[in-house]
């Protein structure tokens, strides 16, 4: 454990933003689930409705930083394209 006071301070700010990024991060993931699952169910209109709202959160993560930039545009396009193909093959 570090003894110098502004090592304590860094580790506890260290530990609050972990905790943050966490979160963010989970619910990323979460919203991206629910889009995986309204494709796989066929659900057009939900599939879509899940898109805006899941590249809102996976937008705003990543401009947080929790996320890199492109991973978060790698995981919007995919989820993209996934509720294009659902859209095309019905």
């Amino acid at each position: 454990m570090a003894n110098h006071k502004s090592a304590l301070k860094r580790n506890r700010q260290n530990i609050r933003k972990r905790d943050r990024n966490k979160v963010h991060r989970t619910q990323s993931r979460t919203a991206a689930k629910k889009v995986l699952e309204a494709v796989s169910a066929g659900d057009k209109d939900a599939a879509a409705q899940q898109l805006k709202a899941s590249v809102r959160t996976i937008s705003k993560v990543a401009s947080k930083g929790v996320l890199h930039k492109r991973t978060a545009a790698r995981k919007i396009s995919n989820l993209s394209r996934a509720v294009h193909r659902l859209s095309v093959s019905g």
